[in-house]
């Protein structure tokens, strides 16, 4: 294993990509036009594609490090889906006080169709509960679930692709997902300006269109001494793609480009051992929407949007710290890298 995949920063980003997200959201979420800055400076989107990003590199490594096919289903199961049960179950319960129906009404077909629907990470099928939130300006739960779907189902294809890597060449089939992923992408993308149907650029925004991020993040995990290598080639272009895909949109380097930057804050200038401490930066994600709904409910943002901003970062940070010692942390196995980031700190 390269060292560098050893000691990186990919807990501090993915603590910090999960922040920017919980930022945006209570600036959408609320539509306060005082936090509008915050939608202005940071982007929820490129949260979330750095997450998928740091997957590609992560979850492939994963894989390769696993004994068995098993054994990689056996961490990918344990790392994601207790707390997003809790998640789901925990929204689905426990906001009966805030819907405006009746208890029997609440506990009703509707609410089993949420529960089966979100459990089985379909949550587009039935993002509401009867009667909650029905004042606010989304209804949805917990709408930043979508991509836990997408993540379950790169989970479910990297074993085909690293076959398909072993049988005709990991370069040559990296590539070509790559390519075919951001061809997809463009094609619903511009189907989706050209009829200005949500549909298309919904679908744009599902696993095949996102899959430019995750075979990047591949990449740089399988071509990381040619990326130390040679990184100011790598970098300085990276760079310039981005700031230009800020000005006219280029959907086919953009993906590699934020690969190329993620993976350098990630992998060096080294910021300590964030690990150690645990990885708040799930729980934050997938318990802080359904936060920013219950604020926005009882009215907190619209008394003081600084105020209820505040409130909410400390409930959001509290929960997920609650969801890591208390459930997340429980069922990983004993090699897990937060397991061993925790007893090495601990030792003398």
């Amino acid at each position: 294993m390269h060292p560098r995949l050893k000691t990186n920063n990919f807990d501090l980003l993915r603590f910090l990509f999960a922040g920017t997200v919980v930022l945006v959201h209570a600036h959408v979420l609320s539509g306060h036009p005082d936090l509008r800055m915050l939608s202005a400076l940071l982007s929820s989107e490129v949260a979330v594609r750095g997450f998928f990003v740091v997957s590609g590199i992560l979850v492939f490594m994963s894989h390769e490090n696993s004994s068995s096919l098993l054994s990689y289903a056996n961490k990918r199961l344990r790392r994601i889906y207790p707390a997003y049960f809790v998640a789901v179950m925990l929204g689905a319960v426990f906001l009966v006080p805030l819907s405006s129906v009746a208890p029997g009404e609440y506990f009703s077909l509707e609410w089993v169709k949420y529960v089966l629907a979100n459990l089985a990470f379909m949550n587009f099928v039935h993002p509401t509960l009867p009667g909650v939130f029905s004042d606010n300006i989304f209804r949805e739960i917990n709408g930043a679930l979508w991509t836990l779907k997408i993540e379950v189902m790169f989970y479910a294809v990297i074993p085909l692709i690293v076959f398909a890597c072993r049988r005709v060449g990991r370069l040559w089939i990296l590539a070509g997902i790559y390519a075919a992923s951001a061809l997809y992408t463009s094609i619903l993308t511009g189907l989706a300006e050209s009829t200005g149907s949500q549909s298309y650029f919904i679908l744009a925004r599902q696993l095949p269109g996102q899959l430019t991020y995750f075979v990047a993040g591949a990449l740089i995990y399988y071509y990381l001494d040619v990326f130390e290598k040679h990184l100011l080639k790598f970098l300085v272009p990276a760079v310039c793609v981005l700031i230009a895909h800020k000005f006219y949109p280029l959907p086919v380097l953009e993906p590699l480009a934020l690969a190329t930057v993620v993976a350098f804050f990630g992998f060096f200038l080294y910021a300590g051992n964030f690990g150690k401490h645990g990885d708040f930066s799930y729980g934050i994600y997938i318990l802080h929407f359904p936060i920013l709904q219950i604020l926005i409910h009882m009215g907190f943002f619209e008394r003081s949007p600084y105020f209820a901003l505040a409130v909410a970062c400390v409930l959001v940070l509290g929960a997920a710290l609650l969801m890591w010692n208390f459930v997340e942390k429980r069922f990983l196995l004993r090699s897990s890298h937060y397991i061993t980031s925790e007893r090495d700190a601990a030792k003398p």
